[in-house]
């Protein structure tokens, strides 16, 4: 199978990503070297094993279910960092809690628990992002923008989860307004910047993950250093 317009993909988006770190103000500078993630959700392992062998190093699923079916095909053997980005339920959390780096959409106390749970019971830490619903949308899950500090807080005495940074995924705008993206993508970066100054023992604020296919370089100018870019890797769902 002919999967050039993957690797074709894959250098004009890293293109977009250096310029657009170049290009960003220099107080966003200290969140450091934006990584891509390639969203692998729907794509078979046949394809993902071929991004690995362009230098994809970092891989994002978004349903446990997919993540079990795959797992096992995925040549993991370069070092390959697999993060959970989709919703959670906290009843499958045993399922996947030895078989990813991170989990970016912790939104809730019970789940963290959980995470935290099962991750003392395999004698491991695991870290997760708090993911911000940014735009305060009812289709989405997320802590409301004014309660992360009070959030994160709350799970300062887990143990085995360690907090590294936030995830979001701002309001889709039909006409792509730049201006309207980076609105929200401002306010992310204040609550990063604000959470990074609080002290706590499981709280090391690293990662600021946003921005997708449609508005990665608007997100990085604005501090992100984690892009979940899918469907501009592999090309459109079916």
């Amino acid at each position: 199978m002919d999967y050039g317009y993957i690797e074709k993909n894959l250098d004009l988006i890293r293109a977009k990503i250096n310029k657009a770190e170049l290009n960003r103000d220099n107080k966003y500078d200290k969140n450091g070297k934006v990584r891509l993630l390639a969203v692998t959700k729907t794509v078979e392992a046949e394809k993902i094993n071929f991004a690995i062998s362009k230098g994809v190093d970092l891989i994002g699923e978004n349903r446990v279910s997919e993540l079990l079916e795959k797992y096992d095909k995925i040549n993991k053997d370069g070092g390959l960092e697999i993060h959970f980005i989709g919703n959670l339920q906290t009843n499958k959390v045993k399922h996947i809690i030895d078989k990813v780096n991170l989990i970016q959409s912790v939104d809730s106390v019970r789940l963290a628990e959980e995470i935290n749970k099962r991750a003392s019971q395999r004698n491991i830490k695991i870290d997760v992002l708090i993911e911000i619903n940014i735009g305060g949308e009812d289709s989405k899950i997320g802590i409301n923008p004014g309660e992360a500090l009070e959030f994160a807080r709350s799970l300062q005495d887990f143990d085995n989860l360690r907090i590294k940074g936030l995830m979001t995924i701002p309001p889709y705008f039909a006409d792509q307004k730049k201006d309207g993206l980076i609105k929200y993508f401002d306010k992310m970066h204040e609550i990063f910047i604000e959470l990074s100054a609080k002290k706590a023992n499981n709280i090391n604020m690293q990662v600021l993950s946003m921005g997708m296919s449609e508005d990665y370089e608007e997100a990085i100018s604005r501090g992100s250093n984690i892009v979940r870019i899918g469907r501009a890797v592999f090309g459109e769902r079916f």
